[in-house]
């Protein structure tokens, strides 16, 4: 489980395509990681299956890389990281599985002279949703929602989340991995069984 809030960004550095993908990442929380570990890479929980230095190497299969945006990672790519929530850790964001519901797009970004707007489009005909105020994990990031509607929605960036994160470099037309509220999802199935 995970809260959210990037530690680090990572760069891949190499990519090796095979039965499954292996992606090579630098990231200054590579010499803390540990082989079986799990890590959310732009929300994607993947686990760790080798550590030299800072380097760390995870394997994704193809449904994982169909059902998200790391299908179209390149080398030079920057990636949010997450390690997995402490026990006994602070819950700063907002439950999130590293589980990816469904890829966005980045509609529009807008530079609001101190924080950075972001209208998100998704597809609403595969039954997820958002609320006003409510929870979203967009590349793993927790946010909060407004503009809430059918199969779009807005979210606004503070300058250190624009600086940290992979949000900084977005623009409109890119595509980014979304993870809907899991409260929100059970709330939504249990009123669709009526």
């Amino acid at each position: 489980m995970f809260t959210g809030i990037i530690e680090t960004m990572g760069k891949v550095v190499r990519i090796d395509k095979a039965a499954n993908t292996i992606f090579h990442i630098d990231s200054k929380l590579g010499g803390e990681l540990r082989v079986d570990q799990s890590v959310s890479h732009n929300g994607v929980c993947l686990t760790v299956i080798d550590v030299k230095g800072t380097l760390h190497k995870v394997e994704a299969i193809d449904e994982t890389l169909q059902k998200s945006n790391l299908g179209s990672l390149s080398v030079g790519d920057d990636v949010n990281l997450e390690r997995c929530m402490l026990n006994n850790g602070r819950f700063d964001g907002h439950i999130v599985q590293g589980h990816v519901d469904q890829t966005g797009v980045v509609k529009s970004v807008t530079d609001a002279d101190g924080s950075w707007i972001f209208v998100i489009t998704y597809d609403p005909r595969l039954g997820n949703v958002t609320v006003e105020k409510g929870s979203i994990a967009i590349n793993g990031v927790s946010l909060t929602c407004f503009n809430s509607g059918e199969g779009e929605f807005t979210v606004a960036i503070i300058p250190y989340t624009h600086e940290h994160t992979t949000f900084g470099t977005l623009k409109a037309g890119d595509t980014v991995n979304l993870e809907f509220d899991i409260i929100g999802k059970y709330v939504k199935r249990l009123l669709d069984r009526g």
